[in-house]
């Protein structure tokens, strides 16, 4: 087996053991890649740990990269797992790949655990939260969320957004407990939907998702604001201009990816500042958009998107209709 740092095994238990709670009869399918291979290694170590018959696939022996398409001998072995881990990085392009391993989970009811631009650093700080604290707080939000009409943010940086919620459209629950109900980022904590509409200005002084997190990190110092009006991007501007291109370049790959499809409310209390890194960053107590796919097989949003990325700021005020739950980035209420 691949040696792998020995910090990386409570983040393994984490994600095996309680996350996941993988059982020694069932079959586990592992997606990695060649620069995630010592993750996959120390998650490989604790489903031999457990007994857990599993199957390890390295995207580039499978095909080339960017990938297209999941390769099919992936997508058949998801076909006959009970459980599912992907701890790969994401290239520009491969979204509909994921796609593709999302609509096999969706429609099987497979434990899916998406690991999606795992690091070193998450591995030895989001994935050792304490995940039962972190799930009863999220419940609790949803419980409150379940019927909430307005939700209003704010930030110190100039976040003033205003979100319409609908009946129509579910709450979830991403809190790191991952069942078969919808599939879950790790590390886990949230909860989201899919707006009814959407208003105001987000800052983005913490970062964006999908691959420009990866090339513009931790976005302190060049922060992006986007302008939102009835639930599309209205406009974008920032110092970076190489980034403001590239963010509404991505917003506009089709008619809905300008649209907001997932507000969201981190839960992850293990988590206190921006790294730089999606996976992690989208977490922080705060709340967080993203503009495009809105998962609509979770939430009930009738309409779809090619693309969807997140957008992820610091310091929240938070009300839900009218009450304060958040001030400052720390949760007023108890779980």
């Amino acid at each position: 087996m691949l040696k792998y740092d020995p910090e990386f095994r409570t983040g393994a238990r984490n994600a095996v053991r309680t996350c996941l709670r993988i059982q020694p009869e069932e079959r586990v399918t592992v997606i990695t890649d060649r620069e995630t291979e010592a993750i996959a290694a120390a998650i490989s170590g604790e489903l031999d740990a457990i007994g857990a018959p599993h199957r390890v696939w390295l995207l580039e022996d499978e095909g080339t990269r960017p990938l297209t398409g999941m390769p099919r001998a992936i997508l058949d072995d998801l076909e006959v797992a009970n459980v599912s881990i992907f701890c790969a990085q994401a290239q520009t392009g491969e979204l509909h790949s994921r796609m593709q391993m999302t609509e096999i989970v969706n429609r099987r009811l497979i434990r899916h655990a998406h690991m999606v631009n795992i690091t070193p650093e998450i591995m030895k700080h989001g994935m050792c939260a304490d995940y039962e604290a972190v799930d009863r707080l999220s419940l609790k939000l949803l419980d409150m969320a379940s019927t909430v009409r307005t939700v209003r943010a704010k930030t110190p940086a100039g976040t003033d957004i205003v979100a319409d919620m609908t009946p129509d459209y579910k709450w979830l629950k991403t809190s790191g407990i991952i069942s078969n109900k919808t599939w879950g980022n790790l590390p886990g904590g949230e909860v989201w939907t899919t707006p009814g509409e959407v208003n105001g200005v987000y800052v983005v002084d913490g970062v964006v998702g999908d691959y420009l997190c990866a090339k513009y990190g931790d976005l302190r110092d060049t922060p992006l604001t986007a302008v939102v009006e009835k639930n599309r991007l209205k406009s974008v501007s920032c110092a970076n201009k190489e980034l403001e291109r590239e963010f509404w370049q991505y917003t506009h790959t089709d008619e809905n990816s300008d649209r907001v499809g997932e507000f969201a409310i981190g839960t992850n209390i293990g988590v206190r500042d921006v790294i730089g890194n999606i996976l992690q960053d989208e977490k922080i107590p705060g709340m967080h958009i993203a503009f495009g796919h809105p998962y609509g097989d979770h939430t009930g949003a009738q309409w779809t998107s090619k693309t969807h990325i997140d957008v992820v700021g610091r310091a929240f005020d938070i009300w839900l209709d009218g009450t304060q739950i958040m001030e400052n980035g720390r949760f007023l209420v108890a779980a």
